[in-house]
């Protein structure tokens, strides 16, 4: 993270610089970026910005005269490639991951300071005096993340990495490493070469937000009393309602059906269906 950046329209914007090096976070990587990967992302932030789903944005990308090692399809050939970095932008780069590694070390007094940061800067709508605030935090990233995964599916969009470090808590889509667009309709497609088992899986995609979702809600605990417990586990509960709403909308958009009809969802799954065995 390099800086905030107040545009001329009033938005803030997180900048930061992918590829360009170690860092604190950076575990046993090099914290290097290849320029195929680089283009991608760029490419794809900008195709799911314009698409009308929430991500984040790329505003430049440099080519670096430094060589990357990297084992492209994780089977041993190791080889030579071109560094690039992204300078990439974002409202937040705050993900669920951000929280669930304070609560797994026990900086509860850190996560209650960045939480509340957090909402006072990116959920207006939660009053941040109120002692129900971390519930209606909850409660939004919930719907918002439903909704997200809805849009990924309406378009065929596989993030193919969809662990709680790349979940955002502001349900954009971050992240872009392996990921992929289907050509045609198959729940089994997986767009990323590691994932031998497909827990990343197009078909999956909203079950696994769902655990993400349930790993937040672990890391909120603490901080809540048992009576807001019990509703955030009701929130939770409601994450599947809210999603199969958001995809039945969207893919009725698409077919251009108007009002309802209990029809409607007969019709959805049989034309996902016959473009499966097409």
């Amino acid at each position: 993270l390099i800086g905030v950046y107040t545009n001329r329209h009033g938005e803030r914007w997180e900048l930061q610089l992918k590829g360009s090096g170690k860092t604190p976070y950076s575990r046993n990587g090099d914290g290097r970026a290849v320029l195929r990967s680089s283009v991608r992302e760029f490419l794809c932030s900008e195709a799911m910005h314009y698409l009308g789903i929430p991500t984040s944005r790329a505003a430049s990308l440099v080519v670096s005269d430094d060589d990357v090692w990297r084992d492209q399809f994780y089977n041993g050939n190791i080889k030579k490639e071109r560094g690039a970095i992204v300078l990439r932008l974002a409202k937040s780069w705050f993900r669920i991951g951000s929280l669930e590694i304070l609560a797994h070390s026990g900086e509860l007094d850190l996560q209650r300071r960045l939480l509340d940061f957090i909402i006072q800067e990116h959920f207006p709508s939660v009053a941040l005096n109120d002692s129900n605030r971390y519930l209606d935090f909850f409660s939004i990233v919930v719907s918002e993340t439903a909704n997200l995964i809805a849009l990924w599916m309406s378009v065929g969009f596989a993030h193919g990495v969809c662990n709680t470090d790349n979940f955002s808590l502001l349900s954009i889509t971050i992240d872009y490493g392996p990921f992929g667009f289907m050509d045609s309709y198959d729940p089994n497609f997986v767009p990323n070469t590691s994932d031998d088992e497909g827990r990343y899986k197009i078909g999956n995609q909203a079950n696994i937000g769902l655990f993400n979702l349930s790993k937040l809600l672990q890391a909120l605990k603490p901080l809540l009393d048992p009576r807001q417990k019990q509703l955030a586990s009701q929130i939770l509960e409601g994450y599947g309602k809210r999603y199969y709403m958001r995809f039945t909308e969207l893919f009725k958009t698409k077919l251009g059906l108007l009002g309802e009809n209990e029809d409607d969802n007969y019709l959805i799954a049989f034309l996902l269906k016959v473009s499966l065995l097409c």
